[in-house]
């Protein structure tokens, strides 16, 4: 009697053991689809359709909404906002958001906006190579898990950091990062490989502000995918591009910038891992309905009327490398100074025919940067292009390289002695990054790079007219 009842214990344990085997290995299949932006850089106007489309999504089925980052910056609406970003985080909470990764410009607006934004936001901020210390900056976490229907789904974020030479950085001003602390994203992501396993999730996602490729050993979506078996799907930003493809096995995903379209990733998964996959790129110029609450919302922040002013006239088109010849031309005249400078990457739209407003300018330059004026030698000027080996635009001067050497002449074409002090006006980014070429006591100015443009229209009649402009040097 004591075998019998030994033996019907050792089976109810075995019967037992089986059942919890089979809870652990989920053979249902489960469906999902995240919808995510990237690079929007604080275009508002496309949002009610967004919202249109996840709303109706959510009827159907289990719905994450994402963003890889890069949410600010770009729009004066949003900039310029007495509460700088804050209508997009209010746009984003309607529509229901649930992650976000910290991209590199979505610390341009410094640290103690970047905390009430993060405190304001009713979904996650995610990044795991910041450390805010005592910036005052809630610390983010490095990952977050989302519950929805009978699925979870865990994102780890993960930002670039090439945004200064020698340092450790976003692409972002430096100065407005000094309080926080990063790390390279190849350093942090073994940290990471069992996370999967360790929150018991259906799915574990990169939700990356990497950029899709990197180089000089830095680490882009492409290398992340390469080096790290265990993701199950990459959505990446910052480069601004359309990408739909497969590397080590790993879909990686981008959905442009600007709010121009929207991601839509269709999932069945089952067993903890992909069994379909369907993405699609909703392209909003062929979308037209629209939630009218959240419509009405945008109506009222887009409803500024000194950005309608107009301060100038466009005789045409103009590219961005021919805004960079305006633009380099109007601050040097406005600063009253030998030579100016701007990086490319400063110039941030190109610039229509017809009537200038300021709303154009603040599009052109969205980064409220400084100016600032600063003696120095044509031996300096030559050792600042020479080592950064970044590509500017400038005016004032004529700069060729001949052979390994650069020659600088003055507009008249006469060659500059090394020796001979001009007066540069920059705006503040370029010595932030570029440091150890710049002196330490330049004159700072009164008004923003956005502001020395709107001045400089305001005080000039004539059309703005760049249609032949040769003003960028590289070594």
């Amino acid at each position: 009697m004591k075998t019998t009842r030994t033996i019907l214990i050792l089976l109810i344990v075995i019967l037992l053991g089986c059942a919890k085997d089979n809870d652990t290995l989920d053979n249902s299949t489960k469906n999902l689809t995240i919808f995510f932006v990237n690079d929007v850089h604080g275009q508002i106007d496309n949002f009610p359709k967004v919202k249109h489309i996840i709303d109706a999504e959510r009827e159907l089925t289990n719905v994450i909404v994402a963003a890889s980052g890069d949410m600010f910056s770009g729009n004066p609406v949003v900039d310029n906002h007495p509460e700088k970003g804050y209508p997009l985080i209010d746009i984003m909470n309607q529509i229901g958001f649930d992650v976000s990764v910290l991209g590199n410009h979505d610390f341009d607006y410094g640290t103690s906006v970047l905390k009430d934004r993060i405190s304001q936001s009713d979904f996650d901020w995610i990044c795991a190579n910041v450390n805010m210390e005592n910036s005052g900056v809630p610390q983010v976490n490095a990952h977050t898990t989302i519950f929805v229907g009978d699925l979870k789904v865990t994102l780890l974020g993960l930002v670039e950091t090439g945004g200064k030479p020698g340092a450790v950085i976003p692409s972002t001003h430096p100065w407005k990062v000094q309080d926080l602390t990063f790390e390279r994203a190849n350093n942090v992501v073994s940290n990471y490989t069992n996370t999967k396993e360790t929150e018991e999730s259906d799915l574990f996602i990169a939700l990356s502000h990497l950029g899709y490729n990197g180089y000089d050993g830095a680490l882009g979506d492409v290398q992340l995918a390469e080096q790290n078996y265990f993701f199950d799907m990459i959505i990446g930003g910052h480069n601004h591009l359309l990408i739909d493809e497969v590397v080590n096995n790993i879909p990686i995903f981008q959905s442009g910038g600007y709010l121009n379209y929207l991601g839509k990733i269709e999932l069945t998964v089952k067993n903890k891992s992909i069994q379909n996959i369907n993405f699609e790129l909703i392209e909003f110029k062929n979308y037209s309905e629209f939630d009218t609450e959240l419509q009405a919302t945008i109506d009222n922040y887009n409803d500024l009327p000194y950005l309608k002013e107009v301060i100038g006239y466009s005789h045409q088109y103009h590219e961005k490398y021919q805004v960079g010849c305006f633009y380099t031309d109007a601050t040097r005249l406005q600063m009253n100074v030998d030579v100016t400078f701007q990086n490319t990457g400063g110039v941030r739209s190109a610039l229509d025919e017809g009537d200038i407003t300021i709303r154009e300018i603040y599009e052109i330059e969205p980064f409220n940067n400084g100016t600032v004026i600063y003696e120095m030698t044509v031996e300096e000027i030559k050792n600042f292009l020479i080592g950064t080996g970044s590509g500017f635009y400038y005016s004032g001067l004529i700069i060729r390289k001949i052979g390994d050497n650069i020659q600088i002449n003055d507009l008249q074409n006469r060659e500059i002695p090394d020796d001979y002090l001009l007066s540069v006006g920059i705006n503040d980014y370029i010595p932030a990054v570029h440091n150890l070429y710049f002196p330490d006591n330049g004159q700072i100015q009164t008004l923003s790079a956005a502001e020395t443009l709107i001045e400089y229209l305001k005080n000039n009649k004539n059309e703005i007219n760049y249609s032949n402009c040769n003003q960028y040097f590289r070594y």
